[in-house]
C-alpha cells in the first residue's frame, strides 16, 4: 500500500531547483549544447534512440542533457515523448542490402565481395587514455574512398549459394507485423515481435545474456557472419500514387551471426542465423541481440531449453530497462503502512520464538 505524502510541494520544488543547478554545473563554463552532444557524444545519442524506439538525434540529445547523462533516464524521457506522437503510416521493410555502408566487417571470410571496411571503430585502438584529448586540438581529416553505387553481397548469400545455411525466412504477403508499443506482450511470441523487444532492450542486459551463451549456458557456436553500419532508405507506400515514397535515410547497425547446427530428424546439418538490427552505430548491441535471438530459437530447432538466454519469457520480460527501472525504483516510494504491518508481524514472530526458547530452556533445566 502506498501513502501519499502531503505538504511536500515546497520540498519537491526545491529538489527540482537543486537538480537544475547540478545539471547546469559551474556557471563559469559554457553550457553544453545539443549540437555538441549530437556531434561529439554520438554513440550515447544512438543508444538512447535505439532503446526509446524513436529516431530523432536532436530529441535524444535533449534527453541526455536533461537527464545529466543518465542513459536510462534519457531513454525513459524519449520513450515517454514518443507516446504523444501520432502515427500516420507504417514503413515498408528496410532494404539493408542497399545500405550506404560506412563500416562492414566479417569474421568468417577474409576476402569478401565488396571488401572489408573498418570504418570508425575502437577495435584497433590501444585502450590507453589519450592526454591530448584534454585539450581541443586539431584533428586530422579522415581518409575516404569513393562510395560504390552497387549493392554489397551479404556473407549469408555466399553460404546460401552452397545450401549450407537456413533460409532467410518468409513471413508471406499477408503477414501483418506486430507492434509491442500498441499491443500487450503475449507468450509465446512470433520472431518479429521478439526482435522488436530485443531491439529496444537494455544493452547491458542483452550483453550479459549473450556472454552467458558463449560460456556454455546455451548450445551455440557463433561466428560473426557480417556486421554492417550505414545509411538505409525509409519508405512508405502511398496507395493513391501506386509507389513508395522516401522519408529519408537513417543510420542503422545490422549483425548476422552464423551458428553451427548439427541437424535433427527434420533438418540437415547446416548453419543457422541470429539477427540484430538497431538504430545508429551500436554493434555491441546488435551482436548481443543476434546471439540472444539465436538462443531463443532453441525450440524451433528441437534443442533443449536449459539456459536463461533460451527462455523467451525470462529474456523478454526482463530486457526492458524502463520497466525494470520503474519496478526497482518504486521501492523509494513511501511504504509506511506495509512496513508497519511487517514490523508488527516480525515482532510477534520474534516474541513467539523467544517464548519457545524459554520453554525449551526450562524443560532442559528441569530434566537435569
Amino acid at each position: 500500500m502506498y501513502v501519499a505524502v502531503k505538504g511536500g510541494e515546497a520540498a519537491i520544488a526545491n529538489a527540482h531547483r537543486l537538480l537544475a543547478d547540478r545539471r547546469r554545473g559551474d556557471r563559469g563554463l559554457p553550457g553544453v549544447t545539443l549540437d555538441q552532444i549530437i556531434a561529439q557524444l554520438g554513440l550515447a545519442v544512438d543508444r538512447v534512440m535505439a532503446e526509446a524506439s524513436l529516431y530523432d538525434r536532436t530529441l535524444a540529445a535533449l534527453a541526455i542533457r536533461q537527464s545529466r547523462g543518465d542513459m536510462i533516464e534519457a531513454i525513459f524521457l524519449l520513450r515517454a515523448y514518443r507516446t504523444t506522437l501520432p502515427r500516420f503510416a507504417s514503413s515498408v521493410p528496410v532494404d539493408t542490402g542497399a545500405m550506404k555502408i560506412e563500416r562492414r566487417v566479417s569474421a568468417t571470410y577474409k576476402d569478401l565481395p565488396g571488401g572489408q571496411l573498418l570504418g570508425p571503430t575502437f577495435d584497433y585502438t590501444h585502450r590507453l587514455l589519450d592526454p591530448s584529448l584534454a585539450e581541443d586540438g586539431a584533428v586530422e581529416a579522415p581518409a575516404r574512398r569513393e562510395a560504390s553505387p552497387e549493392r554489397v553481397m551479404r556473407v549469408s548469400d555466399i553460404l546460401d549459394g552452397e545450401g549450407l545455411i537456413e533460409g532467410d525466412g518468409d513471413l508471406g504477403p499477408d503477414h501483418v507485423a506486430g507492434d509491442i508499443t500498441r499491443e500487450p506482450l503475449e507468450f509465446p511470441m512470433a520472431r518479429d515481435i521478439r526482435l522488436q523487444a530485443l531491439a529496444r532492450g537494455d544493452e547491458g542486459f542483452l550483453l550479459a545474456l549473450a556472454y552467458s551463451t558463449q560460456r556454455g549456458y546455451a548450445r551455440t557456436h557463433p561466428f560473426v557472419g557480417e556486421i554492417r553500419i550505414g545509411l538505409v532508405e525509409v519508405e512508405i507506400d502511398m496507395p493513391e500514387l501506386g509507389f513508395a515514397v522516401s522519408l529519408g535515410r537513417i543510420r542503422v547497425t545490422e549483425c548476422q551471426m552464423v551458428n553451427q547446427f548439427k541437424g535433427s530428424a527434420k533438418q540437415p546439418p547446416q548453419f543457422t542465423r541470429g539477427y540484430g538490427l538497431v538504430f545508429g552505430q551500436s554493434e555491441r548491441k546488435a551482436m548481443a541481440m543476434s546471439l540472444v535471438d539465436r538462443a531463443l530459437r532453441a525450440q524451433e530447432f528441437g534443442e533443449d531449453v536449459v539456459a536463461p538466454a533460451q527462455d523467451e519469457e525470462f529474456v523478454i520480460s526482463h530486457s526492458d530497462n524502463v520497466q525494470a527501472t520503474g519496478f526497482v525504483e518504486h521501492l523509494k516510494l513511501p511504504h509506511y503502512v506495509d512496513f508497519q504491518a511487517e514490523l508488527g508481524l516480525v515482532r510477534q514472530m520474534r516474541a513467539e520464538y523467544e517464548a519457545r526458547s524459554e520453554d525449551q530452556t526450562e524443560m532442559m533445566e528441569a530434566a537435569q
